[in-house]
């Protein structure tokens, strides 16, 4: 598969299946974040990957309600950084871009590999925190849900849910976000 092809393939996905989860497919994905570009080479980027079944658990207590459907994941994937880590340019702050781009590696080498790691925005940052211990400096800046896509709907799924589970949810037209040679007011 190539890039293109996993950019496509990638979905947000709710219904999920158990997959095994291994060192060596965590230190696999955590590879394509450390050769991801950032800014003056600081790789900015914090992971905990979390697979150990007493602690999924307990990271149930992170998320929002509306999503339930992450109690099936095999892994949780926190992402998390600080400013100090990075370039901080003028009023140019890179550290959530850098580690946005690494962690979009990674959940493109998930698709390729078959899995479904889908960003959510749904959890508290604070109790993730508090779960993992990692330190107040640290911005939690989302959870990555791994595992594998089920043809079957979990019934924990909301109508909008299930929806998105049919067909991609639309997109905005190129139009509506593509400027040529400068910025034109759209509407």
């Amino acid at each position: 598969m190539n890039v293109k092809d996993a950019i496509e393939k990638r979905r947000a996905y709710r219904s999920l299946e158990p997959v095994k989860i291994t060192k060596e497919l965590i230190y696999h994905l955590a590879r394509c974040a450390q050769i991801t570009a950032s800014c003056f080479n600081n790789q900015p980027w914090r992971y905990v990957f979390v697979y150990d079944k007493d602690i999924l658990k307990k990271m149930r207590e992170a998320l929002s309600s509306g999503n339930i459907w992450a109690h099936k994941a095999s892994m949780i994937i926190v992402v998390f950084g600080q400013k100090d880590d990075d370039c901080v340019i003028k009023d140019r702050i890179y550290y959530r871009f850098d580690i946005g781009m690494a962690t979009e590696a990674m959940i493109l080498r998930a698709t390729e590999l078959g899995l479904v790691a889908h960003p959510i925005a749904g959890y508290s940052p604070k109790k993730s925190r508090e779960i993992l211990e990692i330190p107040e400096n640290f911005d939690v800046i989302t959870l990555v849900i791994v595992g594998k896509h089920s043809d079957k709907t979990d019934p924990v799924l909301s109508d909008k849910q299930i929806k998105a589970e049919k067909e991609r949810p639309e997109r905005k037209p190129i139009d509506d976000f593509v400027y040529i040679n400068r910025y034109i007011k759209k509407r």
